[in-house]
């Protein structure tokens, strides 16, 4: 498996991972029980389920109108969409240094 590929389905099982556990608190909201700690949710969603976090606060409609979460939250995809942008346009750079140095 290649490092990129590897990336991938790191990122899609962080983001499932993510998105379940959302859907987790939900439950556990309607039914009274013991939640999750906002805290770590946005700590999910800051490690790389940020895109699962989003997905389930519009699909679930869960931490929609909690603030500061909701901001929270959206500061961490604009980070995660930035970091994404400097790396997409860095890797013509970071591929012809591999590809001279090989």
């Amino acid at each position: 498996m290649t490092i990129c590929l590897s990336f991938i389905v790191l990122f899609l099982v962080l983001n499932i991972v993510t998105f379940c556990v959302f859907w987790w608190d939900k439950a556990a909201a309607r039914g009274g029980k013991w939640r999750i700690a906002e805290n770590d949710l946005l700590g999910l969603a800051f490690f790389g389920g940020s895109l699962g976090a989003w997905a389930a606060q519009r699909l679930l409609r869960h931490k929609t109108r909690k603030e500061p979460f909701r901001t929270h939250l959206i500061a961490i995809l604009v980070l995660h969409a930035a970091v994404l942008s400097v790396g997409l346009l860095a890797l013509p750079w970071v591929l012809a240094g591999h590809v001279l140095n090989s």
